[in-house]
């Protein structure tokens, strides 16, 4: 072991290491690889910050992690930016909610499967005297067109995530031209949910959030109230991707498989559909499946 490598008779094999003597091998490298063979598992989760802001992880997390003695490492960013991390192998498994560019994730080989995980909505949140008057809107896409015309503020989350290119959807079909964002009234935090929900609570505005982070800290911000829900536009559907080993060999599909099965079966499908009931008086999140029955 000279030169750092470990090495053995060329017949040995892996099994005999623990019991059986291998010439060469000091104590202190059969205690070490024991050590290794018993360290817990990891994988390296990207989520959308909804599901982390909401405290859904806080809950899900902890049971996986003791049901099989590993650590799940957390990163909360935009769904655009888990998707990159993705690609880049920065990351074992994704828990997204943009569909077009989860379709494409897949498609190009860096996913190996969308799976279904829940589902909520999106709502328009804003201040209590609704300036641009948008509780009489017809329809999403009319409640921004309000919003524009009468150039009351807005703040975007702006960071490439699954609900900002959702708030660029709707302004698409809203006929809002891209320049016309430039204006004073709209303004880009470049954060997560929680954050923007903030500031839109500091500058009295209007803000697209999914309804869970919404609940999850309503109490926080005074100044702001659900003035638009209900189009089908602005339903919301998460998936949870495990990256291809193939692409990346060295990540841990297997324990990333093991999360989607936990998730999207029954125990975990009961955590999501119970989840906020007790404090908010209504699940934050909808299941996908009939286990929560």
């Amino acid at each position: 072991m000279a030169d750092g490598k470990f090495r053995c008779s060329p017949d040995w094999k892996g099994e005999k290491l623990l019991g059986k003597k291998c010439p060469g091998v000091s104590f202190t490298v059969l205690v070490l690889f024991s050590t290794y063979l018993l360290a817990k598992q990891t994988i390296t989760l990207a989520t959308t910050t909804s599901v982390y802001d909401s405290g859904l992880l806080d809950t899900l997390v902890p049971i996986f992690e003791k049901k099989h003695k590993c650590q799940v490492k957390i990163i909360a960013v935009g769904s655009g930016q888990a998707i990159r991390l993705g690609r880049n192998g920065d990351a074992d498994i994704l828990l997204v909610h943009d569909p077009e560019l989860e379709k494409k994730f897949v498609a190009d080989g860096f996913g190996i499967k969308r799976y279904p995980v829940a589902s909520n909505d999106f709502v328009i949140v804003g201040p209590k005297n609704d300036p641009a008057r948008v509780k009489k809107s017809s329809g999403v896409v009319r409640a921004f067109q309000l919003i524009a015309r009468s150039s009351s503020s807005f703040v975007s989350r702006g960071d490439n995530s699954g609900t900002h290119q959702k708030e660029l959807a709707i302004w698409e079909k809203a006929k809002i031209l891209p320049a016309t964002l430039n204006s004073g009234w709209y303004i880009e935090s470049g954060s997560g949910m929680e954050q923007t929900l903030r500031i839109a609570n500091e500058k009295n505005a209007y803000c697209l959030t999914d309804r869970a982070t919404w609940l999850a800290h309503h109490f926080e911000l005074k100044s702001l109230e659900i003035l638009f829900t209900g189009d089908q536009l602005l339903l919301n559907f998460y998936s949870v991707i495990p990256v291809s080993p193939d692409k990346y060999p060295h990540l841990n599909y297997q324990l990333a498989k093991k999360f989607v099965d936990f998730i999207t079966g029954q125990e975990g499908q009961k955590i999501i559909a119970n989840f906020g009931r007790n404090q908010y008086g209504q699940a934050l999140f909808h299941p996908v499946s009939d286990f929560s029955k």
